[in-house]
């Protein structure tokens, strides 16, 4: 059975566009290729953290929503771990509140955006 999950993480400020989208596809894939299906992806941009880590004070933010095995998490932390690209990472599995909330988070932009 797949849980639903949520993870954010943060990439070092001094990548490149290419450099922060190879990031991006490559734990994308992690994800798809662990049997996981992306449900959204969202990229926050550049923004300020609330306090310097590793000497940087700002870092680009992205947001994964996805379904995946419940073992496949401590790989993918591990794989975060291992990258020197990534600053901070948040993994967490929603339940189905959370779900909920998250859709019609989604629901909501998508609204702002047509209108």
């Amino acid at each position: 059975m797949l849980n639903r999950y949520e993870t954010v993480f943060i990439l070092t400020p001094v990548l490149s566009d290419v450099q922060m989208k190879e990031a991006v596809d490559k734990f994308k894939g992690l994800v798809t290729e662990n049997g996981g299906k992306m449900v959204n992806e969202e990229n926050w941009g550049l923004r300020k953290l609330a306090y310097p880590i590793q000497k940087k004070s700002t870092g680009f933010y992205q947001l994964f929503e996805f379904e995946a095995a419940p073992d496949f998490i401590s790989k993918f932390e591990v794989a975060f771990r291992r990258d020197e690209r990534i600053l901070r990472f948040l993994s967490f599995k929603l339940d189905k509140y959370a779900a909920q909330y998250a859709e019609k988070r989604r629901t909501n932009k998508k609204a702002e955006k047509e209108n």
